[in-house]
């Protein structure tokens, strides 16, 4: 069969009306995305970006989801950590009912919201969340999924499709972002509970990020599969709180994690990969001891970028390109303690500029609208905010 491109003929055509295609495109998703409440401008190595103020007046909102184009153009689901999930049309929420019970304590509660390719067919949206275990103040995460009805208003047929093994005491360290690969299975990113240990103790799940198929299962081509006192679910351990993940053009995973007092990281997750912690980092305790051996150990991956002093990474997007295509490929970090929003670039990564307004106040994600404009939780603000081209 012969393939045909087209781009080489049309581009002379449409070149000089570029401009004014660009312009509409970003007029009508601009309708289709929300007018918003109000505007404003940040600045950037691009120029001014708009920023608009698409939804108000929430409590600790932690995770975004799109639903796809055209039947659900524009709208989105929010979480909040109290345990309420949303659902955004027109600029208006609602309630969504049938989420699962939620640990709410501390950094546990309802967590991430991700929105699967086939949900124009499915109707499913994948939660992860705190969950309540045997035992005083004792919590796991877990990942859940139900069928959003065609109104938007319930979850149905919701089952807890994974829940880690044993978890811990309090309100630290529960990750948790959940990616769809490209081959369908699903990540979930895992704090190790604030017992450092057990990051680098396979027998549980604390510290690591496991990978499962859309029903629970697990993966035959899992690293440690079939591995006595192995959880059979880990794809890679010694984390300590990847709060961030993403995939690249490629289809390659990427977290960004808390260190403690300095050495927050951005990595390139690796089939099987022992991350390092709590052997190794490039920061120090809060008591400003040492951590570990120091910063390197054979068999050990080293971070792709870290920081020192900590900017406390909350999520992690990699952009498409779709509206800044000087931005293709690079990495945009929310901070929850500099309020703002930070932009990795190049192999090897660097620090390439920091985004903020008043509106960056602890930023909790950072993700790509399917126009390519780039939307932000901010927990300070209470509110999603979306940057666009002015």
């Amino acid at each position: 069969m012969r393939t045909v491109t087209l781009a080489p003929v049309l581009a002379p055509v449409l070149a000089p009306v570029f401009p004014l295609i660009l312009a509409l495109v970003l007029m009508v998703s601009g309708s289709l995305f929300g007018t918003g409440v109000s505007a404003q401008t940040m600045s950037s190595s691009l120029g001014s970006l708009k920023v608009t103020k698409m939804l108000g007046g929430l409590q600790t909102p932690w995770g975004i989801g799109f639903l796809p184009c055209p039947a659900t153009c524009g709208d989105y689901l929010v979480s909040e950590r109290n345990g309420a999930l949303l659902y955004v049309s027109g600029g208006k929420s609602r309630r969504v009912k049938g989420v699962p019970r939620v640990f709410a304590s501390g950094q546990g509660g309802l967590l991430d919201v991700m929105i699967p390719r086939d949900f124009a067919i499915t109707r499913e949206v994948f939660l992860t969340y705190a969950r309540a275990q045997a035992g005083a103040n004792a919590a796991g995460t877990a990942l859940a999924v139900g069928r959003l009805s065609e109104d938007g208003a319930m979850l149905t047929n919701l089952r807890t499709i994974f829940k880690s093994a044993p978890g811990g005491k309090g309100g630290r360290h529960f990750g948790s972002r959940v990616i769809e690969a490209r081959d369908g299975t699903l990540f979930v990113t895992l704090g190790e509970r604030g017992d450092r240990p057990a990051a680098q103790d396979r027998s549980n799940h604390m510290g690591t990020i496991v990978r499962i198929n859309r029903d629970g299962s697990v993966p035959g081509d899992n690293p440690f599969v079939g591995q006595d006192n192995i959880r059979p679910e880990i794809w890679s351990f010694g984390h300590r709180n990847p709060q961030g993940a993403a995939l690249d053009a490629k289809g390659n995973l990427w977290t960004a994690e808390h260190g403690a007092k300095g050495g927050d990281e951005v990595n390139l997750i690796r089939k099987g990969g022992n991350f390092g912690w709590p052997i190794i980092s490039y920061g120090v305790h809060y008591s400003g001891k040492k951590i570990g051996e120091g910063t390197t150990r054979q068999g050990m991956q080293q971070p792709e970028f870290y920081w020192d002093p900590s900017i406390a990474p909350s999520s992690i997007m990699i952009y498409s390109g779709a509206l800044w295509p000087q931005w293709r490929g690079d990495m945009f970090v929310g901070s929850l303690k500099f309020d703002n929003i930070h932009r990795l670039s190049g192999r090897p990564l660097r620090a390439m500029e920091v985004l903020g307004s008043s509106e960056t106040e602890r930023v909790r994600d950072v993700v790509e609208a399917p126009d390519g404009s780039i939307w932000f939780l901010s927990i300070g603000q209470g509110a999603v905010f979306r940057l666009s081209p002015p």
